[in-house]
């Protein structure tokens, strides 16, 4: 029989190649099949004990207790149940501080029951430790491997019978000191080169409270050691305290050692001179004054509950409620309001403060923080675009200063009806806000409507984030102007300085009008019936300080905050 012709006009070359590929193209097949074949049977090969061994490595890294003890063998995890397992793993990890685990390849450990792990343990404390982690394998019921577990396989390096324990010794605390250098407080007594005046903002150690003391044990600070409980103490508890050193120890063994390491002391934003006039400015009184420069922060000053204590901020928080209304376009910057004496919001008559009567254009009624204009405008606002707005200024946001407390408004569902959104509008109802958050929110508005995230850390970027419109933020300071120089916070005005304020006068009782005394003449007042408040930056054009005083039942924030505020600008600017 001929042979098959070549195809026609093909060069022989070419054929004799073809022909070749023709030819290999099974033997290839096969030979990619043979290998994956062998890649699945030398997987198989692999002992069954050693995969075991290798999931319950592979869970503990991850911290999954549930795997871990659903590989024990039958005899195994009947003595001991997935709760009592879980716990005697984080326990051990709280002792030695663990931060990291991390397993080798199980290997062969004599013969087929046994399997040897090579463990990594990162420690906060002991820095790392490497041993072996030896497992018994017994079969289950099904007979698939179990691991027989003991409890010395807590941890790496445990022998049978022995527990893991340590001894751990704290290093000297860390000195605080001021943005000059002057130390705020040092030494196992913490005392200080600026004598008392330390005291108001160093804030003070003692036991640890119980939401502390699990964070405390896993950092392996000793229970006796006092802690930072308030002030400064507590923002940088951390940094002064430094690393705990002592023993991890096996039974009557030495697993690692390590010595204690003293913390570097804290550079902090207070400045003495301001914080004298906080201090002064409080004079004895209950109540809080906080200071920062509003490009960047920085706190100058923390008196009393400055930070520790929130209030309702009354008509501070008018200022939040404005932005809210023109960066909505809910008002025109020029509408005028009638002069009133109360407004009625769901047939409730609401009082300005004292029953006086106020209105005009917008910036006057701000000016004198008229509760009849802010209390409807408020809810021509709606609460949501209010909790909005009010979470923008800082509210129901967590603070970065460690101890400091939230400042905090209902969310818009939970407010209410009209009333309720009205009160909440001029810093009523259930709103709460710490002298540091409304000082924040006066250097928003100074910022050009970027609120500066508060630091305590000399040389910190604490970082900036929009509040509301550059626009907003500029009428608003014009207006926060004019309650210095025609409204209720005159007592504020410093000579040859642009002060720029919003005062508060928070009702502890009520704004709302009782029936029987609707219409009758006001009664006198009664100071301690309410909190006084004065929120301020200054200069207006060039900013370099901002403010906030709270009086706790102490009248009229005109009548004593502002001026408590003047002596704090006249010390920083001076």
């Amino acid at each position: 029989m001929a042979s098959p012709s070549p195809v026609a006009g093909s060069p022989p070359s070419r054929t004799r190649r073809l022909s070749r590929r023709r030819r290999l193209a099974p033997l290839l097949v096969f030979a990619v099949a043979a290998f994956g074949a062998g890649v699945v049977i030398g997987a198989r090969h692999e002992p069954s004990e050693r995969r075991v061994a290798a999931r319950f490595a592979a869970a503990w890294e991850r911290g999954d207790y549930a795997t871990m003890h659903a590989l024990l063998s039958d005899a195994a995890r009947e003595r001991v149940g997935l709760r009592r397992f879980g716990r005697a793993y984080r326990r051990a990890a709280q002792t030695a501080t663990l931060s990291e685990l991390r397993a080798a390849r199980p290997r062969a450990d004599g013969d087929r029951d046994r399997v040897a792990i090579e463990m990594t343990a990162t420690t906060r404390v002991f820095g790392t430790i490497t041993a072996p982690l030896v497992l018994e394998i017994e079969d289950r019921a099904d007979g698939t491997p179990g691991l027989a577990w003991r409890e010395h396989h807590v941890f790496p390096g445990l022998l049978p019978r022995e527990r893991l324990r340590r001894e751990t010794r704290m290093p000297a605390r860390a000195a605080i000191q001021a943005r000059d250098g002057t130390v705020i407080a040092q030494g196992e007594a913490r005392l200080s080169g600026l004598g008392g005046l330390a005291s108001e903002v160093a804030g003070r150690l003692g036991p640890a409270p119980p939401e502390r003391r699990q964070e405390l044990a896993r950092r392996g600070v000793p229970p006796e050691t006092p802690v930072g409980l308030t002030g400064l103490e507590r923002t940088f508890d951390l940094r002064l305290a430094g690393t705990p050193g002592g023993a991890l120890r096996a039974g009557a063994r030495v697993l690692a050692r390590s010595e204690p390491r003293a913390g570097a002391a804290v550079r902090t934003t207070i400045d003495p001179q301001v914080q004298e006039a906080a201090v002064t400015a409080l004079a004895g009184r209950f109540g809080g004054i906080a200071v920062l420069r509003p490009r960047d922060g920085e706190v100058l000053a923390l008196a009393g509950i400055a930070y520790s204590a929130p209030q309702p901020p009354g008509s501070t928080f008018k200022i939040v409620t404005l932005a809210g209304l023109l960066d909505a376009g809910l008002v025109e910057r020029t509408e005028r309001f009638p002069v009133e004496t109360f407004t009625t919001l769901e047939g409730v008559e609401l009082e300005n403060a004292n029953g006086e009567a106020c209105g005009g254009t917008l910036r006057e009624s701000f000016a004198e923080s008229c509760n009849s204009v802010f209390a409807p405008l408020g809810a021509r606002l709606g609460a949501e675009r209010l909790v909005a707005t009010a979470e923008r200024f800082g509210f129901n946001q967590p603070p970065r200063l460690a101890g400091a407390a939230r400042s905090t408004i209902p969310a818009g569902g939970e407010i209410g009806d009209q009333l309720a959104v009205g009160s909440t509008a001029i810093g009523q109802g259930k709103v709460l806000a710490t002298p540091l958050l409304m000082a924040a929110v006066a250097a928003a508005i100074a910022e050009g409507g970027r609120r500066p995230e508060p630091t305590l850390l000399k040389g910190a970027e604490g970082g900036a984030t929009p509040a509301t419109t550059p626009q907003t933020a500029r009428f608003i300071a014009r207006a926060m102007r004019s309650v210095v120089t025609d409204g209720t916070g005159a007592g504020a005005a410093v000579p040859g300085v642009r002060v720029a304020g919003k005062t508060g006068t928070a009702e502890l009782r009520t704004t709302v009008a009782d029936d029987a005394q609707a219409g009758s003449p006001p009664e006198e007042p009664d100071p301690t019936a309410t909190d006084a408040w004065f929120t301020a930056f200054a200069p207006l054009r060039d900013p370099q300080i901002a403010v906030c005083v709270l009086l706790v039942g102490q009248g009229a924030g005109g009548a004593t905050a502002a001026p408590a505020a003047r002596t704090v600008i006249e010390a920083a600017l001076g």
